[in-house]
């Protein structure tokens, strides 16, 4: 997430009332969770297994909870919690605001969008020209819309990412602050979920076509003219290519990239990343022609072990 205006490494050290260890007047310009950082960012870490990651990566102040010295260039903030000081510097920079009424005045428009009754618009939320937005659908705080969209009844834009630290004594939600942006040319078909980025965006490019029902994951990119069938599911921090063909009960597993052009036929499966222009089928998933080679000799399996057993019957007599 971006902030509104840049601030100073001592700034947001008081905001937690933390020490700090560079400059003061070192500035932060945004804050985002590890997968998500850039040059100019503060992220967190928690845990000795990942302090390489986060002192190595591109965010430029890192919370830690250990005294350690800091990379060239870098800043520290010191914090025995750092995720829950930095949820607190989420809540600050993006805090919840309760709406009042079902499409609010904070919200742009553009010119011909129609939003039919009983659709609720959440604040900052911009649409773009010549949208139609369906009744019952909930378009949360912060989301983009872009033109020429339409989105069907029962859908929601921009719900919480799926993400938790578990702890000993229970389960802490990580608070959300990205944002979700479809740009020109998409439809979304009715009760489907698009969850916000954790800290970034998750992002539909421009003319993907959803069918209904559909599960997209926090921080994951949808590629141009992609087509999702019914009941595809989309785990977070996952990358699908350009024109992209998900047919019906697809499922992705996190962290991968779907590559351009590559077609999943129904329930199909994939936890590792895969190549594109090429056609998958099964759980987990394999070329397809492959895979109906493995299940025509998965079938005649009871038939070669009828055979098998009649050669050493047969073996058997001859003896």
């Amino acid at each position: 997430m971006k902030l509104n205006k840049p601030h100073t490494l001592a700034e947001i050290a008081g905001m937690i009332r933390a020490d700090f260890a560079g400059p003061p007047a070192f500035e932060i310009t945004g804050i985002n969770e590890i997968h998500m950082v850039e040059p100019g960012d503060l992220t967190f870490v928690d845990h000795p297994k990942y302090y390489d990651k986060a002192l190595q990566s591109k965010a430029t102040t890192i919370l830690i909870n250990k005294k350690v010295d800091a990379p060239e260039g870098k800043c520290l903030i010191f914090s025995d919690q750092p995720f829950d000081d930095y949820m607190k510097l989420v809540r600050h920079f993006r805090p919840f605001q309760p709406a009042s009424k079902m499409v609010s005045e904070l919200a742009d428009i553009g010119e011909g969008t129609v939003i039919q009754p009983g659709a609720f618009i959440g604040h900052h939320v911009r649409i773009g020209k010549n949208c139609l937005i369906h009744a019952n659908v909930s378009i949360y705080d912060h989301s983009i819309i872009g033109d020429n969209v339409i989105i069907h009844s029962g859908t929601v834009i921009g719900a919480d990412a799926f993400y938790f630290q578990k702890r000993k004594e229970n389960t802490v939600k990580f608070e959300s602050c990205g944002r979700v942006i479809i740009k020109d040319n998409v439809e979304i078909g009715a009760c489907c979920t698009i969850d916000k980025g954790v800290s970034g965006d998750t992002i539909i490019d421009e003319y993907t076509k959803f069918d209904n029902h559909i599960q997209i994951g926090h921080d994951t990119y949808i590629g141009k003219r992609c087509l999702f069938a019914s009941a595809v599911l989309v785990a977070g921090v996952t990358r699908i290519e350009d024109d992209v063909i998900l047919w019906g009960q697809v499922a992705i597993n996190k962290d991968l990239v779907v590559g351009k052009g590559a077609v999943l036929l129904g329930t199909s499966a994939i936890d590792k990343s895969i190549e594109g222009n090429k056609v998958y089928f099964g759980a987990p998933a394999m070329e397809a022609r492959a895979k109906w080679k493995e299940l025509a000799l998965i079938r005649r399996l009871p038939e070669m072990y009828e055979d098998l057993k009649d050669l050493k019957a047969n073996a058997g007599k001859a003896k």
